[in-house]
């Protein structure tokens, strides 16, 4: 019988050897650049990456074999909380740890038979990768794509630190499903992926060799709506509530306001009146609820009565305000509730808020108070001044005109999509390239000093239950670039998802030094041709790179404006029941 496993050896060692695999750009052959989504070495090969990697494979010994100029290259995503929390759950060095996963997955694809470029090989734990990070992020705050501001954010208490929106799955942090996610308010930075929304948007028409499934997802978390900022002013004051709403058809049936419990004038309202100890317990209350509970319409919704009453514009009647744990802060934070939707209608009934129907199946008025649930259908409106006796769907465009004619609110285009949070308190992840000083202030640090490493993980402790880099003074005091004068630098770092949202051009010339990657030879092999990997990447990763891509060509660095032409995503791997985790 054949000694299959000499047979492999001895091919493999040839392989390697003469370098059969090796891609070079240029020549008379077309390109093909086929890709895999790079693995996070937390441990060893499951048979979920030897399904994704068998494709790739596949594909790139096929586009070979037809004359293609084939590109195949393989890389490690590791950094970020899967490789620290496997380093410390295994008390070990994290970088150590990390390095050690790689050489053992990189042993077990060579030994698979992969035909990888492993000259092209890029490990984003390396200062020589994660330098252009930094760069990256000093360029993106020159041109006002990344900024520092207060807000509230969602926190991984098993994590111990913050989560992007996308990161955030069911009210559930999407490493640890058993861990709901709560809200804090920190200072975190941010970069202004919805500067680019509308393009984002419009180039998902283009990408025609993607899955539907996966453009419908990116085009839902873009969310682009077109509506009404509808102006309810406080009574007895010259405070404007503007409420948001898509369907301002149904204005002259609404008998109250909900204001989310995350927007300041929810305290505001209430601050120094007999309301405000009820108000503030309900909004801790609220925070404990995860947004997946307050957004399902069969939930119990739950709100609190501020004492205040607004002026509905368009009929000059009074109106409850409530605080509600239903209100999010999309648009303004503040919703206009009436009779034809059901969840305002089950809170109002609740509450003893009247109800007010504006739309019949004919047209004929009908008592909301005496009816058993909320009229959701389309229909005739009545009850609506000039545009009573019209179809509601015919009449809301005009009646939108006719607000924002008379001073009643302002046409507005709201998105669903906010600017991506790469703040992490952790260790393992790309330093953000910032100084605090305290006279000169927030100082960036000077491209020649790049890349500013992570500093020996023995000196760190991982036992803090904060930011382990914090626990590190050497790294932490510094000198003022600008003053000269004592300084400590940021200790956050970035989202591991900054490191995969460029890997793909690295690989085009992964020992350029002077840049992120040579244009020449992006220009050449990009965009990617066939790129692979799991649905659960629709919105996170894939939406990212492609953000990425585009600011990119705006620096002048690409010429191109998306970077994957064809995706496969294949289905995923399953052990008893639940998906094989890298």
């Amino acid at each position: 019988m054949a000694d299959l496993k000499a047979i492999a050896a001895k091919w493999q060692s040839r392989w390697a050897s003469k370098k059969v695999f090796r891609a070079k750009s240029g020549g008379k052959k077309k390109k093909y650049y086929v890709l895999e989504m790079f693995p996070y070495p937390s441990g060893k090969l499951h048979m979920g990456h030897v399904r994704n990697y068998s494709i790739g494979d596949s594909i790139a010994r096929f586009r070979r074999m037809q004359g293609f100029n084939v590109l195949y290259p393989i890389g490690f995503d590791s950094f970020g909380l899967p490789a620290e929390n496997a380093a410390i759950e295994n008390n070990a060095d994290p970088k150590e740890w990390t390095l050690k996963r790689i050489a053992d997955m990189e042993l077990q694809m060579r030994e698979l038979g992969f035909s990888y470029d492993w000259d092209r090989e890029v490990i984003t734990c390396k200062p020589g990768y994660y330098k252009w990070n930094q760069w990256m992020f000093l360029k993106m705050l020159e041109r006002g794509l990344a900024y520092k501001k207060a807000a509230r954010v969602n926190w991984c208490e098993k994590c111990h630190t913050v989560l992007a929106n996308e990161q955030v799955v069911d009210g559930r942090c999407w490493r640890h499903k058993d861990v709901g996610v709560i809200q804090k308010d920190l200072e975190q930075w941010f970069l202004k992926i919805t500067g680019y929304a509308d393009e984002l948007l419009a180039d998902l028409d283009r990408l025609t060799g993607w899955p539907e499934r996966v453009r419908t997802m990116q085009r839902n978390w873009i969310g682009k709506s077109g509506g009404v900022n509808i102006f309810f002013r406080l009574k007895n004051s010259g405070l404007v509530l503007p409420a948001y709403t898509t369907r301002c058809d149904t204005v002259f049936s609404v008998t109250f306001i909900a204001i989310a419990p995350e927007n300041p004038l929810a305290i505001d309202l209430v601050r120094g009146t007999g309301y405000e100890a009820g108000a503030r317990s309900f909004i801790a209350d609220v925070a404990k609820q995860s947004i997946i509970e307050r957004e399902n319409e069969e939930k119990e919704k739950e709100g609190f009565f501020t004492g205040k009453y607004a002026i509905n514009p368009v009929n000059g009647e009074e109106i409850p305000v409530f605080i509600a744990n239903f209100a999010l802060m999309y648009g303004t934070g503040i919703v206009m509730c009436d009779a034809h939707d059901k969840r305002d209608f089950r809170f109002a009934r609740k509450y003893n808020v009247p109800l007010k129907f504006v739309i019949s199946p004919d047209g004929k008025p009908a008592d909301a108070n005496n009816a058993e649930q909320a009229y959701t259908a389309d229909g005739v409106l009545f009850n609506s001044g000039r545009f009573s006796g019209m179809n509601n769907r015919e009449a809301l465009p005009l009646m939108a005109e006719w607000i924002a004619q008379n001073g009643f609110g302002e046409k507005k285009t709201n998105y669903r999509l906010r600017d991506w949070l790469i703040s992490r308190q952790r260790f393992w992840g790309t330093p953000i390239p910032i100084i605090y000083c305290d006279d000169c202030g927030t100082v960036p640090v000077p491209e020649k000093d790049l890349p500013i490493g992570l500093p020996d993980p023995k000196k760190a402790d991982f036992s803090f239950g904060g930011n382990p880099l914090q626990t590190v003074k050497e790294f932490v005091e510094c000198k003022c670039p600008k003053c000269k004068k004592a300084a400590r630098r940021e200790t956050d770092t970035m989202d591991t998802f900054v490191d995969s949202s460029w890997y793909f051009l690295r690989y085009c010339s992964p020992n350029e030094s002077k840049s992120p990657f040579g244009k020449k030879e992006a220009m050449y092999w990009m965009p990617v041709d066939q790129y692979i990997g799991g649905i659960e990447h629709a919105i996170l990763h894939l939406l990212y790179s492609r953000f990425f891509f585009k600011a990119m060509r705006d620096m002048k660095l690409v010429d191109y404006d998306e970077p994957f032409s064809r995706l496969l995503s294949q289905g995923m791997v399953l052990k008893d029941g639940a998906k094989m985790s890298k």
